[in-house]
């Protein structure tokens, strides 16, 4: 079973994320859960995330502790919290992290498309697209499952954003 963690600042769709990967997961074939864990429901607090994908049915619904993936929003979350995980997917240009880092400027995907609110970019599907290609999903489930959640022109959008962080993700060496 593979347990991931996404932490996001509120606003910025990491809830949604991780109900994302997990219905792409089911299309991939595989059990999945998503559960948000939430403090203050406000734009800006951090918020946790979490999803497990298995090849088995799923009976652990605890919150997950050591994660295998650590999906990082902002690069400000890596400044108030650790990041530790085997493997990590951060929204960043260039980013400042050790070990396995993947890296997408997810900021920019969602501010050339539009996808913004109250000023800020709504990168949720961008990330979703990144680590999408990391654990090796086809993209076609991912637009699946974006195409069932948003529909329309804004399901459009946002199956563009996951599709251009899929395409540019790459790997980081120091």
């Amino acid at each position: 079973m593979l347990e991931i963690m996404i932490l996001s600042f509120g606003g910025q769709g990491g809830v949604t994320a991780a109900r994302l990967l997990a219905t792409a997961s089911l299309y991939e074939g595989k059990y999945a859960q998503a559960i948000p864990q939430f403090g203050a429901e406000r734009r800006g607090a951090l918020v946790r995330s979490y999803l497990r994908i298995s090849e088995r049915p799923i009976r652990r619904h605890s919150s997950v502790r050591n994660p295998e993936m650590v999906a990082v929003f902002s690069e400000k979350i890596t400044k108030m919290t650790s990041v530790d995980a085997k493997t990590i997917v951060i929204n960043s240009k260039k980013p400042k992290l050790e070990g396995r880092v993947y890296y997408v400027d997810a900021s920019s995907i969602a501010l050339d498309l539009g996808l913004v609110s109250a000023g800020w970019p709504i990168v949720n599907t961008a990330m979703a697209g990144a680590m999408a290609k990391v654990l090796g999903f086809s993209f076609d489930s991912l637009k699946r499952a974006i195409e069932e959640t948003f529909g329309g022109k804004l399901g459009e959008l946002n199956v563009e954003a996951a599709k251009r962080a899929y395409e540019e993700v790459r790997e980081w060496s120091a």
